[in-house]
């Protein structure tokens, strides 16, 4: 004998199948199934809300509420009783829904006679794609019985709503409102921002025509002279103060330095004393490169690969002459719009009049959207066609907060946009409004936050800001822009000019991290198959004992009479740090012994990068003075997904359960041994994220100074208590990401995530 759930439901059920087998429009389905659903379950009114994005639901069908209002109204995920439903993929059931803590009056819903409220969530794939509701006008207390059918109901409902049928549907709505023309495209975000313009093309690469010298001596010249021609023209570029300052002088530098290469140079040269025109000879250099890496899944060999692309295609302009013949318009706000494009082909266009930036190809770790995004252009990536489709002198419009491109955009969308640009100008205006005001939360918790420091440029940020201090500097930057190894007297110079630019204020040098993404020019690369988790950082100079002892002698010189905070990154054990930290104490002997003023104090730390390390915390925490985490790698480890690779952009979050678990445990185990915990990576400078470390019980955030002031505007927004009870609360969810709910949290308690 069948339960009475089984038996009424599959009454429902009988009649939606009848309902969405027949010939009506989707739209007019929904209504009479809502209007079935209400009639059987003896409910007075019923809706149908549908998520049309990761963040936002909206009423797709109703009965008995105001006539009309389908499509009328919106909910945030995590709002009043609807958006609660659909953020913890639960059941609500309210005897009394105004009386209910989660309750959201809608006065255009009419809804002001109804009491009882159950809503099920519509699950697609572990995540809510929609929100099933009845309500009465009577005080009732829902039975498990009625909770049991409703969710067997919404099981069949969200196959419809996950259905082509639904898509189109949605398609159509999108057109008919007219919010967007019909040439909205949708990408990835790479940089955040609004923009819009006039497009401009970006082509550069020719095809390599004669291949075959006539004249081996006469192609040699023509060599020499577009090498010298393009590495002069770059020295100008990079070396302009107009750059302003930021991580993207770092990237700008390193591909200097690649332009600058001997090695690669000397293939060309040899390719063309081989009877090839130096055209081909660039291409066949290129060629070779690429064959030995293609197959690689290591994110800097392959950013290497852009790079020689980019450089390649550069050097080949300047020997036809067409250098600098870029498509022009005349515009005082472009969008350029490429297949792909390196770092500095950003720095061939009036970069001040560049309102957005679209590539077909990228990824979030490319070169060109890492500068763009320290510029402050926003960029979208990854829509296939685009870069044939846009024309030159079109006007486009680049949405980099939801990854959208709007190409030809009606007047209603261009007034959006517009209104969206001004509100940024002024958050500028509001964020260097804060360099006085102290980074404490509305409960008055005090969060310390420090800049990351690559070069020099990136002092400047020091006094900008009002900075704590310098929670990362990585001293590999100057390794990196110099030709041979620095020697001890350089390097006391590189960190004493940091020491005081820093003033009185915490300075943590990070010892040499190369390997893997950041190879020395004078270094031989090993060729490792995974050089991530190969013969890098610590382990480098571990082995080359004699770089590590001259690098914090360095340091010990250039910090005498102050304050030394020194880490080691990469570690993976106790017994590599304590021969680190011994490698430390030695030289700091050394140089009493020498007679030579020391610090007055050294504090010796290590990086969170490696998760074995974490679960080493109680023997090595008490050996420590301090930890830092880097979560790039810390993340990149724990999901085993390489950060570059465009395929896993998007599959894996910080802000996921398991994730925010581990860094809830570092935090704790640093507290119960009283050391000192930060954060510097790429969590600490974004507001939501940094919002959920914050609620973990993190008090010390490093990021990089265009982020600062966003970070410090988050911080003076929220109320810690109330924030910390949320996200420990989202540590049991089993979804792949809790993103959603952060960013519903921060709109519903007034916490600033711009």
């Amino acid at each position: 004998m069948q339960s009475p759930v089984v038996n009424q439901a599959m009454d429902i059920l009988r009649l939606l199948r009848e309902v969405t087998e027949g010939q009506d429009a989707i739209s007019e389905k929904l209504e009479k199934i809502v209007k079935i659903i209400a009639g059987k379950m003896n409910a007075d009114a019923a809706a149908c809300y549908v998520a049309v994005d990761d963040y936002t639901l909206e009423l797709f069908a109703s009965y008995g509420f105001n006539h009309g209002v389908s499509h009328k109204i919106s909910l945030r995920f995590g709002e009043g009783l609807v958006g609660e439903v659909a953020q913890n993929n639960r059941y609500v059931a309210a005897a009394d829904a105004w009386k209910h803590p989660k309750f959201s009056y809608k006065q255009e819903m009419g809804e002001d006679d109804y009491k009882s409220f159950l809503g099920v969530p519509l699950i697609r794939w572990s995540r809510s794609i929609g929100v099933l509701t009845i309500q009465s006008r009577e005080v009732h207390e829902y039975s498990q019985l009625e909770i049991d059918i409703m969710e067997t109901i919404a099981m069949v409902l969200s196959e419809m709503i996950a259905s082509e049928e639904m898509s189109d549907y949605k398609k159509m709505l999108i057109k008919e409102r007219g919010i967007i023309d019909k040439e909205k495209s949708k990408g990835v975000s790479l940089s955040k921002g609004y923009g819009m313009g006039a497009a401009v093309v970006h082509r550069r690469r020719r095809v390599v025509t004669k291949i075959f010298a006539e004249d081996k001596d006469k192609e040699m010249h023509r060599l020499e002279i577009a090498y010298r021609q393009m590495n002069d023209d770059l020295e100008k570029k990079f070396t302009s103060t107009q750059l302003g300052i930021g991580e993207h002088v770092e990237i700008l530098d390193a591909y200097r330095m690649f332009a600058q290469d001997k090695g690669w140079y000397k293939k060309i040269s040899g390719n063309v004393q081989g009877g090839l025109t130096a055209e081909a000879a660039i291409e066949r250099a290129y060629e070779d490169m690429w064959n030995r890496l293609s197959a690689t899944t290591d994110a800097y060999l392959k950013e290497r690969l852009h790079d020689l692309r980019d450089v390649s295609d550069r050097l080949q302009s300047y020997l036809s002459g067409d250098f600098g013949t870029i498509e022009k318009v005349d515009a005082n706000d472009i969008i350029v719009v490429a297949q792909t494009m390196g770092p500095a082909d950003l720095m061939d266009y009036d970069y001040t009049k560049i309102r957005g930036l679209i590539i077909e190809d990228g990824t979030p770790t490319m070169h060109v959207a890492i500068v763009a995004r320290a510029l402050g252009i926003p960029v979208v990536a990854k829509i296939k066609g685009i870069f044939e489709e846009i024309k030159t002198g079109e006007l486009v419009a680049v949405d980099g907060n939801d990854g959208y491109v709007y190409r030809n955009p009606s007047q209603q969308v261009q007034e959006k946009f517009k209104a969206k640009i001004l509100e940024k100008q002024k958050l500028q205006q509001k964020l260097s409004e804060l360099r006085t005001k102290p980074s404490e939360t509305l409960d008055g918790v005090k969060i310390s936050l420090y800049i990351n420091v690559g070069l020099s440029f990136d002092l400047d940020y020091i006094e900008s800001t009002n900075c704590d201090g310098i929670g990362l500097y990585r001293t590999e930057i100057p390794f990196m822009a110099s030709e041979n190894m620095p020697d001890v007297e350089r390097q006391v110079g590189y960190y004493r000019e940091l020491m005081d630019k820093a003033g009185g204020r915490k300075v943590i040098f990070r010892s040499l991290d190369v390997g893997s993404d950041k190879l020395l020019p004078y270094w031989s690369n090993m060729g490792e198959e995974n050089p991530a988790i190969g013969w890098r950082s610590i382990r480098i100079t571990l082995d080359r004992r004699a770089i590590l002892r001259k690098q914090v002698r360095a340091f010990l010189r250039a910090a005498a009479g102050k304050e030394l905070n020194v880490m080691f990154p990469m570690i993976s054990n106790l017994s590599e740090f304590e021969e680190a930290r011994e490698t430390l104490m030695l030289e700091l002997e050394k140089e009493k012994r020498k007679g030579r003023e020391v610090p007055e104090k050294v504090n010796v730390g290590l990086m969170i990068e490696v998760p074995a390390i974490v679960f080493q915390l109680d023997e090595i925490l008490p050996k420590a003075d301090f930890i830092s985490i880097g979560t790039n790698d810390l993340a990149q480890f724990v999901f085993a997904c390489d950060r570059g690779n465009p395929r896993l952009t998007e599959r894996y979050d910080v802000l996921s359960g398991p994730f925010l678990s581990m860094m809830e445990l570092i935090v704790s185990k640093a507290a119960k041994y009283g050391v000192y915990c930060s954060v510097c990576g790429e969590m600490a400078g974004s507001p939501i994220e940094a919002m959920a470390l914050i609620g973990l019980g993190y008090r010390n955030l490093s990021m990089s100074g265009s982020s600062f002031g966003r970070v410090k505007s988050m911080v003076r927004s929220l109320n810690v208590s109330e924030v910390s009870d949320y996200v420990r609360m989202l540590l049991k969810s089993g979804k792949k990401s809790v993103r959603p709910q952060l960013i519903s949290y921060a709109y519903d308690h007034g916490i600033e995530i711009y």
